[in-house]
């Protein structure tokens, strides 16, 4: 690859103005694209959400900011909407702004999005540089279906707001991919398996390092899987068996307010009219949710 393009004073020329979305390595130092050093090098700006961290990394590749960039820039979720003006300010200044996450791809699990919004309804220049990405890195090495899929980031930390969120997605087809705690896993897969049934799993640990290790099982079989794992996780569960429903699949264990949404959702993509999908789900579940009533879910979907 040619190197930074030169300015008069001899020094590297900085960026075009506009915001720029680098994607960094998710262990691997290796995986960082020539592209993306040379930009986090010329841009005028690097943001971060844990400056300390990204310095610390800019040390470890080697990377030197060109002589007159300025330093870098918090970014986090508790700061976000109030750094969206300064950021749009030094782009329509003709400054550039580089944004990287802790580790991956920037803005898909992490603060950004609003910033990134705000600069394209303002018509300004925002290019992502592409790069690591753990979950297309757990779906592409895992053998469980890698299309189509859903990416949930973080689940809830409330039970059942997580159950809530995995319900909506039970009936899709898609395998789900999101992050997830060590320290949380084993709860999290047996909430799963409550909500989604027995399902294949794949838990993905330390991707691109040295003891990177996949976890594959079951759902309906998590006491057989070594769940004691150190590291950064992300979780990979494939979509229901072909021809399984909620009611083969959610199992007599399953919580009833996460089953109903489970089947809920299922019969609404299915289509109807509301009293059609009404009594569909009620018969389904009929001595699985105690007392459930076609007129009870009918006022569900009314809601």
């Amino acid at each position: 690859m040619a190197g930074p393009a030169e300015a008069s004073s001899g020094g590297p020329s900085p960026l075009a103005p506009g915001l720029y979305l680098v994607a960094t390595p998710i262990g691997n130092a290796g995986d960082l694209s020539p592209r993306a050093a040379d930009a986090l090098c010329r841009a005028h700006v690097v943001m971060a959400e844990d400056t300390r961290r990204a310095g610390l990394f800019f040390r470890r590749q080697g990377l030197e900011r060109a002589e007159g960039r300025k330093g870098f820039l918090s970014l986090h979720e508790h700061n976000e909407a109030g750094r969206i003006p300064q950021v749009m300010e030094l782009i329509q200044a003709g400054e550039s702004v580089a944004l990287i996450s802790d580790a991956g791809t920037p803005v898909l699990s992490d603060p950004g999005y609003r910033l990134v919004r705000a600069c394209r309804q303002a018509g300004l220049p925002v290019t992502s540089l592409p790069g690591p990405f753990a979950p297309a890195v757990a779906l592409s090495a895992s053998g469980l279906p890698p299309a189509p899929f859903t990416f949930l980031g973080f689940l809830p930390r409330q039970k059942g707001q997580a159950q809530k969120l995995l319900a909506r997605h039970a009936a899709t087809g898609a395998s789900l991919v999101f992050f997830e705690r060590k320290d949380r896993l084993a709860e999290t897969l047996a909430l799963a398996a409550g909500v989604l049934g027995d399902r294949e799993f794949a838990v993905c640990r330390e991707l691109t390092k040295q003891y990177e290790e996949f976890i594959l099982g079951r759902l309906g079989a998590l006491a057989a899987a070594p769940l004691d794992v150190l590291g950064e996780v992300t979780v990979v569960i494939g979509p229901e068996a072909l021809g399984q429903g909620a009611r083969g699949t959610a199992g007599a264990d399953a919580d009833p307010g996460a089953l109903l949404d489970a089947v809920l959702a299922e019969e609404k993509t299915r289509g109807g009219k509301p009293r059609e999908v009404a009594r569909r789900v009620a018969e389904r579940l009929a001595g699985t949710v105690p007392g459930l009533t076609v007129k009870d879910v009918y006022d569900l979907l009314k809601r």
